[in-house]
């Protein structure tokens, strides 16, 4: 993917994730790697649904900027994390979706083998430990987390997704909310029922 359609993708994901009430006001970021070691990421302080392709920054995978007339997301240090460890990455979504970040602020994840589409788009869903916003140190309690999974739930703040492509993050950014509603609302019913593992 070129530069111009990588800044064209991240702006319309962060259309959608706005039109589906994963995200509001400043809230959440988006970041695509690029060849030569770059990558391209939403920059602070803005809403998201006001992003446009020249406001994007690339920045080198050690988190200098190279491009860009804004200074990159606050949360850029989690992004940076997961490219570092994660070779096989290509794209990385971090939102608040309301349903999901409720189950990271009760200190919980999604339980496995009670969606089949979700073990099959996502996999199993990471809680990591709380850190401060915007801080390395937010960005270093992912480590354990990275191998074995593609979405994160960061404990009393919201969720991470990661894939191959921009698109595949953000489905699973989607997959992850919806699951969470359904789960909350087999909870509301009444048990919530597993199916085997095998």
């Amino acid at each position: 993917m070129t530069l111009a359609a990588s800044r064209a993708a991240i702006v319309r994901v962060c259309r959608r994730l706005y039109e589906a009430g994963l995200i509001a006001g400043q809230d959440g970021n988006v970041s695509v790697r690029l060849p030569g070691n770059r990558v391209l990421v939403t920059p602070a302080g803005m809403s998201k649904v006001d992003v446009r392709p020249s406001d994007l920054v690339l920045l080198s995978l050690d988190g200098r900027p190279t491009k860009g007339r804004r200074k990159p997301s606050s949360e850029v240090a989690v992004h940076l994390e997961i490219y570092a460890g994660r070779p096989d990455v290509m794209a990385v979504v971090h939102a608040h979706p309301p349903t999901a970040t409720g189950f990271a602020v009760a200190g919980e994840t999604l339980p496995r083998n009670v969606l089949p589409e979700l073990e099959y788009s996502v996999g199993a869903v990471a809680l990591v430990p709380y850190g401060p916003p915007g801080t390395v140190e937010l960005a270093k309690r992912f480590r354990p987390y990275l191998s074995g999974h593609d979405a994160w739930l960061m404990a009393n703040h919201g969720a991470c997704t990661a894939g191959p492509s921009l698109l595949v993050a953000h489905q699973r950014m989607e997959s992850l909310e919806h699951a969470a509603r359904i789960v909350l609302a087999a909870r509301a019913v009444g048990r919530i029922n597993t199916y085997p593992t095998e």
